[in-house]
Order: C-alpha cells, then sequence, then structure tokens
C-alpha cells in the first residue's frame, strides 16, 4: 500500500450491522469507519453516527500494539458540531441525520502496527464495535540502491558532464533535466543562482528523488532577490531537499498541489514565506515532512508594525508532519490557509519565537490536526485557531512564554478544540477569548496552567456554546476569577457553584512566586527578548499545580503522584527537546 494512503486500512472486522443513513431518531446507527493518514506518532479515524438526535452516544477507544495481549484506554471520539448557519461549516462534518465523531491516538511509536477498537454506546438502543489494524509510519529514509549524481555550481571551470563524479552536471538546471526516480544528486559546496528553478520531474514513493548538499561546503541557493519563487514545485511528489540553504526571493518554496516532500535539515532565511504548498486538499496534498530545519525571517520584537505577512510555514491537506525546527523573526511561525484547510497532521518539538502575530495557526483545520510538544516565547499569541472548521483539534503539552495577547486565539466562529496541559505565561489577562460577539463551540480544556497578571484569569467575549472547561490552574491575577457569557464570576468556587463554569472538578488556583523550579514569573516588560533557553516551566517541588489535574486517557498516561499535574511538564520529567535534532546526519 502506497505511503501517500499511510498504510491505513490492513484489517477491518465488522461486528454489527450497519445501517443506513435515512434510519433517523433518538436511536445512533452507525457508519463506515474511515481511517485518515497516519503520522510518526499519531493514528486518526472519522466515524459518521447517524441518528442519535438527543445526542446522548459517545464512541469509546481502545488501542493495543499489533501482538501486544492488553488494551489500553484512548480518549473518545469527539462529537463534531457542524451548524448550517455558521459560515465555517464544511462538507466534511455534514452528516445528514447525524454527527461526524472523529478522534486520534497519541504518542505512539513510529512505524508500529496498532489494533485499534471503537465502541458506539448508546443509551436508546444501539451498541456497536469496529476493529482495525492501522500502522504508524516511519522518518523519510534513503531507500537503498539510489543511482548517485553530482552537481556543481553553475560558474564552476568544469565542462558540462553526465553527472558523474568525474563530469558533474553544471548547474541546477541542466541536473534537473536529467532526473529520474531514484536519483541522489549530491550537490557541492557554492552558490547557485537558478532564478526560479522549475522542479519538473517526480519521483516514486520508493524511487524518490533527492538533492542534497554533498557535505564539502555550504550550498546556497540564491534567487537574486525580489518577488517570486526561488523553487517552483507545483504538482510535483516524492522529491527530497536536505542540508540546503535557500535565500533571496520571496517564496523560497513554492509546492501547491503537490504531495510526499521531504525537508530537511535546510536552512531559509525568509523575506516572504519559507515553504508554501497550498490548494490540494484532503485527497491530494498528502504526506510533507519538515524537519530539523531552521527558518529566519526579518521580524523584529517586540510587534510595532501590526501583522506582518511573514511565514516560515505555510501548509494545507492531510498527512503532513512538521517537527523539531526552529522557527524565529516571523508574523506567523507556521501558517494556516482556507485553500485546501488541513487534516489529520501533526506540529511538534519545534522551537518557535519573535513571531508579531501567532506563533502556530491551526486556522481552517478540519479534522484531528495535533500541535503538541511546541516551545513558543515572544509572541503576539502562542496557538490560533480562527476558526477550526469543527475538529478536534488537539492542542496539548505546549510551553509559552511572553505572550502579547493570549495562549490561545478562538475568533471567527471557531468550533472543535481540544487544549489539554498546555502551560502559558505572560503579562495581562491570563487566558483572554476576545472575539467581540462571535460564537466559540465546543472548546474542551483540560489540566492547563494559566500564569498572567491581571484580572479577570478568565475573559471571553464571545458566546461560549457547548465548552466545557475544568480542572485547569490559574496564578498571578487579582480580583474577579471569570467573564464568561455575560455573566461575572467573583471567584472559583462561584463558578463552579454556578454549575455552568468549571463545574466539575473546578479550577485550582496557583500561587504564582513558587510554581517553577527556575523562579520564572510573568514578564515585567513583554517588550523584551527572551531567549527562549529561559523559557522552562517546569514545576518546583513546592507549586500548587503538583496532583492537581485529572486523568486524560492516552494524554497523561504515566504520571507520579496520587494525580497528574497541571501544565506541560509531569514534575521530575525532562524537557522536550526543541528544534533540530543534533543526532539527526548533517
Amino acid at each position: 500500500m502506497s505511503r501517500s494512503a499511510c498504510f491505513v486500512l490492513l484489517l477491518w472486522y465488522i461486528t454489527s450491522p450497519v445501517s443506513t443513513p435515512g434510519q433517523y431518531g433518538k436511536v445512533a446507527r452507525p457508519g463506515d469507519v474511515l481511517a485518515e493518514p497516519s503520522t510518526l506518532h499519531c493514528l486518526a479515524v472519522r466515524w459518521p453516527i447517524f441518528g442519535d438526535t438527543n445526542e446522548n452516544a459517545i464512541v469509546k477507544v481502545r488501542y493495543r500494539r499489533e501482538g501486544d495481549s492488553e488494551w489500553l484506554q484512548g480518549y473518545p471520539l469527539f462529537r463534531a458540531h457542524a451548524d448550517p448557519d455558521t459560515e465555517n461549516e464544511t462538507p466534511t462534518h455534514r452528516i445528514p441525520g447525524g454527527h461526524l465523531f472523529a478522534g486520534s491516538i497519541v504518542d505512539l511509536q513510529p512505524g508500529t502496527a496498532y489494533e485499534v477498537m471503537l465502541i458506539l454506546e448508546d443509551p436508546d438502543g444501539t451498541d456497536a464495535t469496529r476493529r482495525l489494524v492501522l500502522r504508524t509510519l516511519e522518518e523519510p529514509a534513503e531507500p537503498p540502491g539510489m543511482r548517485i549524481r553530482y552537481v556543481v555550481p553553475e560558474s564552476s571551470p568544469a565542462t558540462g558532464g553526465d553527472g558523474s563524479e568525474q563530469r558533474p552536471f553544471r548547474g541546477l538546471t541542466a541536473a534537473e533535466q536529467a532526473a529520474e526516480p531514484g536519483d541522489l544528486f549530491l550537490i557541492h559546496g557554492g552558490t547557485y543562482r537558478p532564478g526560479t528553478w522549475s522542479i519538473t520531474r517526480h519521483g516514486t514513493a520508493e524511487r524518490p528523488i533527492i538533492w542534497r548538499g554533498a557535505g564539502d561546503g555550504e550550498v546556497i541557493l540564491d534567487g537574486g532577490g525580489g518577488n517570486g519563487r526561488l523553487i517552483s514545485a507545483n504538482e510535483i511528489q516524492h522529491v527530497w531537499f536536505e542540508d540546503l540553504t535557500f535565500q533571496n526571493r520571496e517564496y523560497l518554496i513554492v509546492a501547491h498541489d503537490g504531495g510526499n516532500m521531504v525537508v530537511r535539515r535546510c536552512i531559509f532565511h525568509v523575506q516572504g514565506v519559507g515553504i508554501t504548498a497550498i490548494n490540494g486538499g484532503y485527497e491530494k496534498s498528502r504526506g510533507f515532512f519538515i524537519s530539523d530545519c531552521v527558518f529566519e525571517g526579518p521580524t523584529t520584537w517586540p510587534r510595532t508594525r501590526g501583522i506582518e505577512a511573514i511565514q516560515a510555514i505555510n501548509i494545507t491537506g492531510a498527512g503532513h508532519v512538521v517537527c523539531y525546527n526552529r522557527i524565529r523573526g516571523m508574523g506567523d511561525g507556521i501558517h494556516g490557509s482556507q485553500y485546501g484547510n488541513l487534516s489529520a497532521s501533526d506540529y511538534h518539538n519545534n522551537e518557535i519565537s519573535e513571531c508579531t502575530d501567532d506563533g502556530i495557526e491551526t486556522d481552517y483545520s478540519e479534522t484531528n490536526v495535533r500541535v503538541y510538544r511546541n516551545r513558543i516565547t515572544n509572541s503576539f499569541s502562542g496557538i490560533s485557531a480562527q476558526p477550526v472548521q469543527g475538529g478536534p483539534v488537539y492542542i496539548f503539552r505546549n510551553m509559552m512564554y511572553n505572550l502579547v495577547y493570549t495562549p490561545f486565539k478562538l475568533h471567527n466562529h471557531t468550533a472543535g478544540i481540544i487544549i489539554l496541559q498546555n502551560s502559558s505565561v505572560l503579562k495581562g489577562i491570563p487566558f483572554h477569548i476576545d472575539p467581540a460577539g462571535e460564537t466559540v463551540n465546543d472548546v474542551v480544556t483540560r489540566n492547563n496552567l494559566f500564569m498572567g497578571t491581571e484580572e479577570p484569569a478568565l475573559r471571553s467575549t464571545g458566546q461560549m456554546i457547548r465548552c466545557d472547561f475544568d480542572s485547569d490552574g490559574y496564578g498571578g491575577w487579582r480580583g474577579d476569577f471569570a467573564d464568561w457569557n455575560g455573566r461575572t464570576y467573583r471567584s472559583i468556587n462561584s463558578a463552579r457553584s454556578s454549575k455552568l463554569l468549571y463545574s466539575e472538578h473546578g479550577a485550582a488556583e496557583v500561587n504564582a512566586g513558587r510554581c517553577f523550579e527556575n523562579g520564572l514569573r510573568a514578564p515585567r516588560d513583554p517588550r523584551r527578548q527572551f531567549d527562549p533557553e529561559a523559557n522552562d516551566l517546569r514545576l518546583s517541588a513546592r507549586s500548587d499545580a503538583i496532583d492537581r489535574g485529572v486523568e486524560l486517557s492516552n494524554f497523561n498516561k504515566g504520571f507520579d503522584g496520587k494525580a497528574p499535574d497541571l501544565g506541560c511538564c509531569e514534575r521530575g520529567e525532562d524537557l522536550p527537546h526543541y528544534g533540530p535534532r543534533p543526532s539527526v546526519r548533517r
């Protein structure tokens, strides 16, 4: 099965009858399960359920590594509400006579097969089980038997050649014209000025075309300045770029409508956009892998020019992984786009700083986008979701320091976001949701740590619909606890007693002075540019956030103590690795 299909379905046992969409009513009737593209650490499914007009059905998740005997409990599938009156509804979530249930299993091992069991339970009379075997991806590896070919700069004294070591190609254009699937081009050190380098040759899943620095000096692809593209690779499949430097053009890599591209260990000097790959949509744009790169942009901290249209990465489609990159000096570190939307993709372990708009955007996401274990420092807002188009989008284990506005931007009638185990420290309102009178739909929070300096601790100007906030910690504010749906809650206790906000377990008040092991507190002046290494939000032994969380299946297994800690890092854990990995070959 092809990589673009992500090894989706090896086995499918049906253990109860499938109904037709015409059978509506209170009783839930299962449709066909769709396995979404897999990533290194995550699996995902969509399951339409018809009927269930009283919305009391649930879908439980179990999983185990193939061959293991013990089933593990996953996080339940998420019921997406696609409101036809909402401008951001998409056909993905429009299930006539029913709802789309969707969800992910996270923190899995790469290149591993897992059995997944979905259990539909409806008190009105229907139980159904579906079993699948899905496989996570491995990091792309050079296939054996690649044909090695050599390239030197156009200005080299070498004569035009055949790509052999003795007679290398002069320039990238000459090499591209001879490229075939299975070719590995080793590009010798020097500066290449191809103007716009048009990539026209495809590789295959088994035989990609790889363009890699030879290791004898920096390989610089220089666009000569101005607007336009440095690399134009529209509709191209299975082409890799490794160990290269891109500079001096408005758009450095443009790969619209393409897929299965690897960009690894590269340096981008960004003037406008580093990598943009949109328009292809769910079926066509699949499987980009962008890792261990450095993106350097021109914006400066603090923000003085408003929103700046400078972006490191702008990608839509499905099955993408953007991980272990260093991004700084942008408007948006990772940008979201309605041109193709985004599903079943991961942004993780990125080091992002000095962004004058958003560190990461999940804007226009549809289903099963995961943003996790990123560190964001010196950014106007942390992670944007304006809008998510039904969800779920999972945002978990992220660390954020010195934000100007809010850790999570929930605007434009957003719908379907699950926010778990994140930590944020800023000067101002700890969690500010300010979309004016827009709706904020189906947002779930658990075990987050919001630290700030101003009241209220939580402020929302939007219409909060079917939102479920519980078991979060707040610290550093003085005064009222929350403004929510037009009502002010003077204290955490008054919010809980209302049965409308933090009503089950309640919120926790956390002492800001003793929260973090390194003594870090909210910045006095957010205009100061902090070193990302100072952004270390591990808890101190005296922190009120220890053991104050709730268990979240698949998201905080293996915690110490009587309960999970609040925030991104369990007490005693090492920090995740953020940014390019030194162990990755260069």
